[in-house]
């Protein structure tokens, strides 16, 4: 993962480490999800919106990493994030009222929300610019090889354990794996000390992509999923095999669009991802053959691996790396307020238009990001300053 980490290999271990356990808690968590609040608790489109909804509240208030991050490690944080997402699937677990359900969802997206900006700032802060999309395509890479563990327990366990002894198992897990981490954050080799609370105007397009990218990032996993389970009425075998799939192909495909995006640069990538999206988006609302959609749901699910884009832009006009944390945590919190809204908004309009609705809506975020792609430009670096 670049020149840096081979020489500060303690921080390589945590980094590798720490992602592999967040994206293996994550996914269990993610696949049995919609199977297990259908099936075990009888939630509708509007009870799955809603804790989809709060679930994404802790991603709106990311912006408090920008202050935790003054007094606190970025690397601590990773640790006790990863301990707080486990002790959230744990208690999945003990649901048995989607009330409760809403409040395990919320602990557990806590850590989740957490961990990702403060694993983002560290590559950003340690890396070179030429080298950034390709390090955060491997350790894409490195998540979905996660995914696939994950994916996998969930397929050869769930009908046999039961979802809530899952729940209950990969949480303690994940707990243990984050205590264990814990002394790795008294390091920051090669990490900056300083770090500034700090918005600008020269970003404003970085904040505005954010937007969008949160909006479609949640059309995609609230309703895709749901929508196999609540029309098709697919199985928790199947839906943790399409998981399966989309993780042994991203063990590929995110270390390509990593590779792409530095050779393509961030406006041509983007631009491509946004115009292919469209197409997805409308596939969903009007395709009812079902091995078809399998197709784009995989589709969809690659061109996430384009988003490393956007903070492959943002480090490239950056004006200092003490400021990249906050920007970050702030983008966070940009995504999250479209992901708040998106799901409510979705689930009601599903049940009042029907499941075509959501997508169409879709259509319309990513066309909007396709326009404002094309306004992505290189800043000149400001006088008197590092650019990070």
């Amino acid at each position: 993962m670049g020149n840096f980490f081979r020489e500060n290999r303690r921080l390589l271990v945590f980094i590798i480490l720490s992602n592999f356990l967040l994206n293996f808690g994550f996914q269990v968590w993610q696949t049995l999800f919609n199977n297990f609040a259908v099936e075990e608790l009888g939630a509708g489109p509007g009870a799955v919106g809603l804790i989809q909804a709060v679930r994404e509240v802790p991603g709106l208030l990311g912006f408090v990493l920008a202050f935790v991050a003054l007094y606190i490690s970025e690397i601590r944080v990773m640790s006790f994030s990863i301990i707080l997402m486990g002790v959230g699937v744990l208690l999945s677990a003990q649901s048995h009222t989607v009330a409760f359900l809403l409040f395990s969802t919320f602990i557990m997206s806590v850590g989740f929300h957490f961990f990702y900006p403060s694993s983002s700032s560290v590559v950003l802060m340690v890396m070179q610019k030429e080298d950034t999309p390709r390090t955060l395509g491997n350790l894409g890479s490195l998540g979905s090889i996660a995914s696939v563990a994950g994916t996998g327990v969930v397929y050869l366990f769930a009908a046999s354990a039961g979802y809530r002894n899952l729940f209950m198992a990969v949480g303690v897990v994940v707990i243990l794996g984050g205590l264990l981490l814990l002394p790795f954050g008294g390091r920051q080799q090669g990490i900056p000390t300083g770090r500034r609370v700090r918005l600008r105007r020269r970003y404003w397009l970085y904040y505005t992509l954010s937007f969008l990218l949160g909006s479609r990032r949640h059309i995609f996993t609230t309703f895709a999923v749901y929508l196999f389970v609540r029309e098709y009425h697919v199985s928790i075998q199947t839906t943790a095999l399409l998981f399966l799939v989309n993780s042994l192909i991203n063990v590929v495909t995110l270390r390509v669009t990593g590779q792409l995006v530095g050779r393509l640069g961030e406006r041509l990538a983007m631009t491509i991802t946004f115009a292919s999206l469209a197409l997805v988006f409308l596939g969903y609302a009007y395709v009812r053959v079902l091995p078809v959609l399998f197709v784009l749901f995989v589709v969809d699910n690659i061109f996430f691996g384009f988003n490393v884009a956007l903070p492959s832009y943002f480090q490239k006009i950056a004006v200092t790396r003490e400021e990249i944390t906050s920007n970050l945590s702030v983008e966070q919190a940009i995504q999250h307020i479209a992901a708040i809204t998106v799901p409510l908004i979705g689930g009601t309009v599903w049940e009042a238009f029907g499941a075509r609705a959501p997508f169409l809506f879709g259509v319309g975020i990513v066309l909007a990001g396709l326009i404002l792609t094309q306004r992505l430009r290189i800043l000149p670096e400001p006088a008197a300053a590092s650019v990070a």
